[in-house]
């Protein structure tokens, strides 16, 4: 097998769906607030569920994105159960960026294993990956409700591990979120962080093995050993 690695797993929210094109198709009727209630629906969405573990709460994530849409909404002086309905429903067909299938496609012809690995719930991932069509290039799509507690959290990662039947250091994790990545990193995971937007680096313990701005090269990489 190809480097050590057996196995990319990938993050799916913001890395393989595009999060802001719930906003963005409805931005005739959000106006001037698209991209306010976007940034703040995605910021609430994970510190809501950052809070509710660290509450030993949980509330899946279906739940936690109406809440955290329910918030930017009223921080933004809109209403209407119509507009959250429409919103929500969006959300179970985000966008798939365009370097995604092609690379996943790629990976597995290299005989690699694929797989997501995300907070979403089962029914809101198999949704987006059927919308995004790229079942048929994943060999599993994992949820966080077979832990009952989200990201960073070890246990998240470590069901990867269980799942794919695989050590932690056979599995390439990719995420365009740099928390995500370096949670997995401290768990020992070896990472990418998809870095689609230029964010600055977060100052927490795990640092990415690579920094990408798209998965393209991602294939490459991991061939030379350098993933």
């Amino acid at each position: 097998m190809l480097t050590g690695i057996s196995a990319c797993v990938f993050d799916a929210y913001g890395t393989l769906l595009d999060v802001r094109s719930a906003t963005g198709r409805l931005a005739g009727e959000l106006g001037d607030k698209a991209d306010q209630v976007g940034a703040v629906w995605r910021t609430r969405q994970l510190e809501y569920t950052w809070l509710l573990s660290l509450m030993g709460e949980h509330r899946d994530f279906w739940q936690v994105t109406a809440d955290a849409l329910d918030y930017a909404l009223d921080a933004a002086g809109l209403r209407g159960e119509g507009l959250k309905h429409r919103l929500m429903e969006r959300y179970l067909s985000l966008d798939c960026y365009p370097d995604v299938a092609p690379v996943l496609a790629e990976l597995r012809r290299a005989g690699l294993t694929t797989a997501i690995l995300s907070n979403g719930t089962p029914g809101m991932l198999t949704s987006g990956v059927a919308s995004a069509g790229i079942a048929d290039d994943l060999d599993a799509v994992l949820s966080v409700e077979e832990v009952g507690i989200y990201k960073p959290h070890a246990s998240v990662y470590q069901l990867a591990c269980d799942r794919l039947g695989l050590n932690r250091e056979r599995i390439c994790f990719v995420s365009s979120n740099g928390w995500d990545v370096a949670g997995a990193a401290h768990f020992g995971f070896r990472t990418v962080w998809l870095n689609r937007l230029g964010h600055t680096s977060d100052r927490l313990p795990g640092s990415p093995k690579v920094v990408l701005r798209s998965l393209d090269s991602l294939p490459e990489l991991v061939a030379r050993g350098d993933a």
